[in-house]
């Protein structure tokens, strides 16, 4: 957990801490706000009649968490299970919500000069939840608004307040 549980207080005015994981070839970066934790892939608890890429359910010290591949959302090439498969809980709006991603890169801090706004194109992602592309050094990273992702109707995981 301490990787992250960095302390943002002597980061620069504006700057934010994204946490970078990998699917397929790509990387993508979310708010670290929004991130509870994050724990190795074990096999969930298949829900009937839930779409495809919700994996199932695991109970997670007593809460009943949905688990999303997030590579089969976005439509990846079908990637294996091993040592790096890794789960990010999230918390959203109250509601816990865990993602299967590849692996989990790092923790970027990125200020607003490092972000771009994603060109409209259309992908297996609504570009409303595409924050920007954000770039340190050769590395890009696609921005995503997790909760505005996992509260999209298609998703049917987190209800509006």
């Amino acid at each position: 957990m301490s990787a992250i549980g960095k302390n943002s207080e002597n980061s620069t005015s504006g700057a934010r801490e994204y946490l970078t994981f990998r699917l397929d070839q790509e990387e993508y970066g979310i708010d670290i706000l929004k991130v509870q934790e994050i724990r190795g892939y074990e096999q969930p608890t298949r829900i009937a009649n839930a779409p495809a890429f919700i994996k199932g359910v695991v109970n997670l010290r007593g809460t009943i968490v949905p688990i999303v591949d997030m590579r089969l959302k976005f439509n990846c090439a079908q990637a294996d299970y091993n040592s790096f498969t890794v789960v990010i809980i999230l918390n959203l709006r109250n509601r816990v919500v865990g993602i299967v991603v590849d692996s989990v890169s790092d923790v970027m801090e990125l200020t607003a000069e490092n972000i771009r706004s994603a060109p409209d194109i259309e992908s297996a992602i609504d570009n409303s939840c595409i924050l920007g592309l954000g770039s340190v050094g050769e590395r890009m990273l696609i921005l995503l608004d997790i909760e505005k992702l996992m509260s999209s109707v298609d998703m049917g995981l987190v209800t509006e307040e």
